[in-house]
C-alpha cells in the first residue's frame, strides 16, 4: 500500500497541483490531508475546492479554525495579531458559505491501519491544534507530547519544518508544508509511505514548483500583508 499524506497548502493552489502531480506519478492508492488548507495564500478557494476533489480524509489544522472563528488573543505574538486578523478576514472573504461549513466540521485526527501497521495522524499534537513541537526535542518530550495512543508510526504537520525519527522502537514524522514551507527550501514537501502487512517505508518527498508565479498572484492581489508573504514564500521562512 503506498500512502502519501500533504498538509498545510495555506492557500498556495500552485504549489498543491504539483504535489498532486508528483503523486500521480507515483501511483500512490491513497492521499491523506492534515489541515491548513486556505488561510495565508492567494488562492484558498481553488485550493479548498482542489483538496475535496480528493475525496478522502482531512483533518483541521489550526488555520482551518481560524477561518472559522477568528485569531484569539495569546494564539499569535501581539505584533502579528491586527495583521493575521486582516489576513483570515480576506480568505474569509474568497470561500463561499458552503466552505466554510466543511472548515468548521472537520475532525481533528485519523486512526488508520494497515495489515498491522497502525499510524495516528493529527495536525500539532494529539490534543491541540496549536502547540508547536519542533525537530530539535528531546526524545523524551516527543514521546510524551506525541505518542500517548498505539500506534507504530505518529504522523503531523504544523511547523513546516520536515522530518523522521525514531523513539522508543516508533516512528514520527513531520510532513512538512505543501505551500509555505519553513526549512530554507523553496518546495514543497509530503510524506510517502509504503507499507506491506508488518514491515513499512518512509520518506519526505520535495517537489519544485512555480514559486514566481504565486508571488506575481500575491502581487496582483489586494491581499493585506503580501510583501511579507512574498518574502517568506522568496527565501522558505528563513
Amino acid at each position: 500500500m503506498r500512502i502519501a499524506f500533504i498538509s498545510d497548502i495555506h492557500g498556495n493552489a500552485t504549489a498543491l497541483d504539483a504535489v498532486l502531480g508528483d503523486i500521480n506519478q507515483r501511483n500512490v492508492e491513497k492521499v491523506f490531508v492534515l489541515g491548513d488548507l486556505c488561510f495565508r495564500g492567494p488562492e484558498p478557494q481553488r485550493s479548498l475546492e482542489l483538496v475535496k476533489s480528493l475525496n478522502t480524509e482531512v483533518i483541521k489544522g489550526n488555520a482551518d479554525e481560524w477561518i472559522v472563528r477568528g485569531i484569539k488573543e495569546g494564539q499569535v505574538p501581539d505584533s502579528a495579531l491586527e495583521m493575521m486578523s486582516k489576513e483570515r478576514d480576506w480568505a474569509l472573504s474568497q470561500l463561499d458559505e458552503g466552505n466554510l461549513e466543511y472548515l468548521k466540521n472537520l475532525p481533528t485526527e485519523l486512526k488508520l491501519e494497515y495489515g498491522k501497521i497502525k499510524i495516528h495522524a493529527y495536525h500539532a499534537t494529539p490534543h491541540s491544534l496549536f502547540e508547536v513541537v519542533t525537530p530539535y526535542e528531546s526524545d523524551q518530550l516527543i514521546a510524551e507530547k506525541m505518542m500517548g495512543s498505539e500506534a507504530d508510526i505518529y504522523i503531523y504537520a504544523h511547523i513546516h519544518k520536515p522530518y523522521i525519527r525514531y523513539i522508543n522502537g516508533k516512528c514520527i514524522i513531520n510532513i512538512g508544508s505543501v505551500g509555505l514551507p519553513f526549512d530554507g527550501l523553496a518546495k514543497s514537501s509530503y510524506a510517502l509511505l509504503e507499507i506491506q502487512e508488518e514491515s513499512f517505508q518512509t520518506s519526505i518527498v520535495r517537489v519544485a514548483y512555480d514559486v514566481n508565479k504565486v508571488i506575481k498572484q500575491f502581487t496582483e492581489s489586494d491581499y493585506p500583508n503580501s510583501e511579507q508573504m512574498k518574502k517568506i514564500l522568496d527565501n522558505a521562512g528563513i
